[in-house]
């Protein structure tokens, strides 16, 4: 089973460029173009050298025949993406960088091809109960049976290393995507002389606990609820919308929801229950892009109207992501469990929790799992000066890392530029003239960039009715 949780796990190629490590060409999902796949032998325990592990790296080269010495690497998010996994935005977020760069994606141990802690989803999966896929989880947890000690975040950035030896490259760069902007700060204060700069997107602070987002995610619900109001055709089809959200919030609490429909990808007839932490992922994962975001409007009107299809299908889209798709939640628990859930005390998690729709039940979820990994508490590393330029990017509404964790997180950065997309949520690269500034940044990292085309990037429009978005 691809451990499913129903809150939001917080949470892309062509030949060699001439210095980099033989491999073979391989065809992964996500790109057109073949590849370049290279097994890198890494120990399993870097305390006790002995058994190794294979991590699967994927070398986009350059464009141009003269590259620049210095590739940037793509570090993912989750934890549990894999670097391969981020190729479907390839071309989108990296494009004008590959021309003078070679782009490689990593994927983290656990992750993707490198080994990845992964279980059979049982086929009845969508129609199982909270505590059933709790079951399935603890089960998936006991059966793989791995030393889920040795998958951290510093083992991680040592992998990374033997990578960058292994390719031949002296220097590189770092991007890295939520949780990847963890383990490359991690990385540039294990490695300063490795790295040449850093771009940061959706920046996750030093002191940051990534199960603790309920304050950031009531931000970025209460933003969407005032652009609503503030936007005369959404506040004209959905005048009622706080008090809807709150009545649906309170009906889930209760008692689950209970519907039969036919299911939007099988049309098969169906009973589905819509519980707290069900809704409560739905609507967080929503939020992480603004395009979806403006969709959370028309789908609480028609829940609270008693029409939940919509809902559901936009819940299991989700579902196809984190079961059947591309993350390892087990790599994810293997991380929080051991860096994150020992960080937690009552008084951060009701301050957290205070005034947000979110709650706590993720931290009640990771209580039940944590100990059946038998991880020992990992103590945060210290919070040294990162010296190589930095360029940090967010999203004013991001509702995991929002602006306010990369302003913290540049504390301990010489150089660091921090650029705010007003109309982005979680991970902006993809945007607008963001492409272009990564590259001018690259090519010129100690000069401040002129972004002021950020604030050509408009916001999406409200999805009024079943027809999508207005025009």
């Amino acid at each position: 089973m691809r451990l499913r949780f129903r809150l939001t796990l917080p949470l892309m190629l062509g030949a060699f460029a001439v210095h980099a490590a033989p491999g073979k060409t391989c065809h992964l999902p996500g790109a057109e173009e073949a590849l370049r796949c290279v097994k890198v032998e890494v120990p399993l325990d870097y305390a006790q050298p002995g058994k190794t592990l294979a991590i699967h790296v994927t070398v986009a080269a350059a464009y141009r025949e003269a590259a620049r010495p210095d590739p940037l690497f793509i570090l993912a998010g989750g934890p549990g993406q894999a670097g391969s996994d981020v190729l479907p935005v390839m071309n989108a977020a990296f494009r004008r960088v590959r021309a003078t760069r070679d782009i490689v994606l990593i994927d983290q141990r656990g992750t993707g091809l490198s080994g990845k802690l992964d279980c059979k989803s049982p086929p009845d999966v969508e129609s199982m109960s909270e505590e059933q896929l709790d079951a399935e989880a603890r089960r998936c947890i006991e059966s793989l049976g791995a030393p889920y000690h040795l998958y951290t975040t510093d083992a991680a950035a040592r992998d990374i290393e033997k990578v960058r030896a292994a390719l031949g490259y002296r220097q590189v760069n770092l991007w890295g995507g939520s949780y990847g902007t963890r383990l490359a700060q991690h990385y540039a204060r294990l490695y300063p002389s490795s790295v040449r700069t850093l771009v940061l997107d959706g920046v996750a602070a030093p002191d940051q606990v990534i199960p603790l987002g309920a304050h950031d995610a009531q931000a970025a619900l209460a933003a969407t609820f005032s652009q609503c109001e503030k936007d005369a055709a959404c506040a004209r089809a959905f005048p009622a919308l706080r008090k809807e959200f709150a009545g649906l919030l309170a009906r889930v609490t209760k008692e689950p929801v209970t519907i039969d429909m036919n299911d939007p990808r099988t049309a098969e007839l169906r009973t589905v229950s819509i519980d707290r932490r069900r809704f409560l992922a739905t609507v967080h994962r929503a939020l992480y892009s603004q395009a979806d975001a403006r969709t959370l409007p028309f789908l609480i009107h028609g829940a609270a109207q008693g029409r939940w299809q919509p809902f559901v299908a936009r819940s299991n889209r989700e579902s196809d992501y984190s079961v059947d798709g591309s993350m390892s939640s087990v790599l994810y628990l293997s991380v929080i469990c051991a860096e994150d859930f020992p960080r937690i005390t009552q008084q951060l998690q009701d301050d957290d929790a205070r005034d947000s729709f979110m709650g706590t039940p993720q931290t009640q979820q990771l209580a039940s799992l944590c100990p059946l990994l038998k991880v020992k508490p990992v103590a945060p590393a210290a919070v040294t000066p990162i010296s190589a330029p930095v360029l940090m990017l967010s999203g004013a509404q991001d509702p995991v890392t929002p602006p306010r964790r990369a302003e913290a997180a540049a504390r301990s950065m010489k150089a660091a530029q921090h650029l705010v997309v007003q109309n982005g949520g979680h991970i902006v690269s993809t945007l607008g003239c963001v492409p272009r500034l990564m590259r001018e940044f690259l090519d010129q990292p100690e000069k401040p960039l002129n972004a002021a085309c950020l604030k050509e990037i408009p916001a999406p429009t409200f999805q009024l009715n079943a027809a999508g978005p207005q025009p």
